[in-house]
């Protein structure tokens, strides 16, 4: 096992990664109270929802299994959270514990930052886009028809718990999305891990061991000293966002339905970088190179064919990093040298979108 830390003050937490912890680690010991509701969903639970309620038999452990998919990340999916904790009578020193995907640690942690004015909860994330993302860093919402994760709370998990062996049954397209995220964190600040990212492109799709854990705790490692330095994004931390403005209008132009999260994200990722070099701000050949990357994960590069840049422009002015009307975006000065910023060329911004939407 390794375990890195997320330092913020008394609201500091580990983050435990390593193979068959769902069975293994104490996470009784973890829990304040006596009381914990697990909230999971359909798809989730036959896997693994018996083996990490065996290690919390002395606790009043219930559960809640939710409809998996991202068009059930509602406050109507909320309120059956809220239903649960009151009909089995949770105290404010319950424990909320979010097994599942990013859509799950997104609700559930919404839902402990509300019940009660805020009680704790435990993130154990089962995809690889929440390990590496989702579950670090006390980012909580549900969306909205007009906007993706437009309602939410800033509230810090006690402990992330990444078991990399529930990797094993996580689809390959689902894969695929969580190595989007994974890139991420080489692209804004980590060319090294770029670099490293390239040369083990094959050994992570085919989901060798030891490369996987690595990939995740080389991503936990730099969201943890993002999210150290500003916990509410205040600044830095919105790099965390690159390819994601753009990444949300897909999201919300097609339902929440069609596109994974991650595969929303690399196509963001790429128009990003392309309005970068056309800014004059990065050489065109990292926009080769990292179509070429993304293509050989299977995630997509190219826009649903629908979309207007007229569409993108409507959806983006929603985007929570929009400041006084201006939209902010994260575009990247050099591999690794990202920056968030409104003070760029509009030109280049409509070549971008009208060079994507043309198909």
């Amino acid at each position: 096992m390794r375990t890195l830390q997320v330092a913020l003050a008394e609201r500091s937490y580990d983050i435990h990664i390593g193979a068959g912890l769902l069975s293994t680690f104490p996470l009784a010991d973890r829990v304040c109270g006596n009381q914990v509701m697990v909230v999971t969903n359909e798809t989730i639970a036959p896997l693994y929802l018996e083996a990490l309620v065996s290690r919390l038999s002395h606790l009043q452990c219930d559960t809640l299994v939710l409809p998996d998919g991202e068009r059930f990340k509602t406050l109507d999916t909320l309120e059956r959270i809220f239903d649960a904790l009151m009909a089995h009578g949770h105290s404010r020193t319950t424990t909320l514990v979010a097994l599942g995907g990013g859509v799950i640690g997104d609700m559930v942690g919404f839902a402990a930052a509300c019940y009660q004015r805020g009680v704790d909860f435990i993130q154990v994330p089962t995809t690889l886009l929440a390990q590496v993302d989702s579950s670090v860093g006390g980012k909580t919402a549900v969306n909205h028809p007009r906007g993706k994760n437009m309602i939410g709370a800033f509230h810090q998990p006690n402990l992330v718990l990444i078991d990399t062996d529930v990797l094993d049954t996580l689809p390959e397209r689902e894969l695929a999305a969580g190595l989007a995220e994974v890139i991420k964190y080489g692209l804004i600040r980590d060319p090294a891990f770029y670099q490293w990212l390239e040369t083990r492109s094959a050994d992570l799709l085919s989901r060798d061991k030891e490369a996987l854990s690595e990939a995740i705790y080389r991503s936990c490692l730099n969201k943890a000293q993002v999210v150290a330095d500003d916990e509410t994004e205040q600044g830095n931390r919105a790099l965390l966002n690159l390819g994601h403005t753009f990444g949300h209008a897909i999201e919300t132009a097609t339902g929440y339905s069609e596109w994974l999260h991650g595969e929303a994200v690399a196509t963001g990722m790429l128009m990003a970088v392309y309005m970068s070099a056309e800014l004059g701000w990065l050489d065109r050949a990292l926009i080769n190179r990292l179509r070429d990357q993304l293509r050989a994960w299977k995630l997509p590069t190219a826009v649903p064919a629908p979309m207007t840049p007229a569409q993108f422009m409507e959806l983006m002015a929603l985007d929570k990093k929009v400041q006084n009307g201006r939209l902010r975006l994260v575009l990247l000065r050099a591999l690794g040298d990202a920056v968030v910023t409104a003070d760029y060329d509009p030109q280049a911004l409509q070549r971008t979108l009208e060079a994507f939407c043309d198909r």
